[in-house]
């Protein structure tokens, strides 16, 4: 049900924009759940609150006695963090009064359900909706997998090599192409980002064509998330995201967070089962809408 215009102005009211006086406060919240709010606090530590360098704004909800109590940042994706039914009617308020900017919404699947509900019929419809994604996490080596030891990191100079395995499995994934619009540029910068930083991995064959890929795409320092996880569809069938993911896992956990985790479709029954093979187990459950 939808608020009555008194209603909505108190919510929106309880909301605004976060600034650099409010990072400690914000960061309390998102170090609340280190492995559901790794995508967030991942940048928020990185450059803080200035909406230019965090690639949008941070909004934030307050209670009834003004303290901050929920996030939501509003970039290329929108992605409730600990937020409750106020906070989501809240924030729901204001991104409706805005317009859809974003090209998703995504986040822990009660919050994330409740914020579309109430934008669908301003923001609709969407592409697609991924209503029970499982959130998985590990904090333990891989003994029962034997690692690829085959499988590494990217260095600089094989993003020729590695930039079509990651547009496969962007767009297996998502449904569309990561190079439309602008031509792939600001993919290929991030996957170049990644790689730099040391957080791409993959196993070649003989002929320096992608095998197997994975990503750590966020990094806090109690949880990293493990993304674009893509095995050649020649080669599927091999179990090879078992060993591949076996040799990620065990390089994350030794040398990038305590923590590893990831989010999967509900419907993808075989890579659910290669993650639990390799230790994870559900800790969650995320939901994205597509737009």
């Amino acid at each position: 049900m939808l608020p009555g215009p008194f209603q909505a102005a108190r919510a929106l009211a309880a909301t605004r924009v976060l600034e650099a006086p409010d990072l400690d406060d914000a960061l309390e919240i998102l170090h609340r759940d280190p492995v559901a709010n790794a995508f967030v606090a991942t940048r928020v530590e990185a450059v803080g609150l200035d909406p230019w360098r965090l690639g949008g704004e941070m909004w934030g909800w307050h209670d009834a006695d003004g303290r901050l109590d929920a996030l939501c940042y509003a970039g290329a994706n929108l992605v409730p963090v600990g937020a409750g039914p106020e906070a989501v009617r809240a924030f729901a308020e204001r991104a409706r009064r805005q317009g859809r900017r974003c090209s998703s919404i995504v986040g822990p699947a009660e919050a994330t359900a409740m914020l579309w509900a109430l934008l669908e019929r301003s923001w609709g419809p969407a592409r697609d909706v991924r209503a029970h994604q499982p959130l998985m996490a590990t904090s333990t080596p891989v003994t029962e997998v034997e690692p690829d030891p085959l499988v590494r990191r990217v260095g600089r100079a094989e993003i020729e090599a590695l930039m079509p395995a990651c547009v496969a499995m962007f767009t297996e994934e998502v449904g569309i192409s990561p190079l439309a619009g602008d031509g792939g540029l600001l993919y290929q910068a991030r996957v170049a980002e990644l790689i730099s930083t040391g957080r791409s991995f993959a196993r070649f064959d003989e002929d320096g064509k992608v095998v197997f890929k994975a990503e750590i795409g966020a990094v806090t320092a109690g949880a990293c998330q493990v993304q674009g996880v893509w095995v050649a569809p020649e080669h599927r069938g091999k179990r090879l995201s078992e060993t591949g993911m076996a040799a990620v896992v065990n390089t994350a956990l030794a040398e990038v967070a305590p923590v590893v985790s990831l989010y999967v479709n509900d419907f993808n029954v075989r890579a659910r089962a290669a993650y639990r093979r390799v230790g994870f187990r559900e800790v969650g459950a995320f939901m994205s809408v597509l737009f």
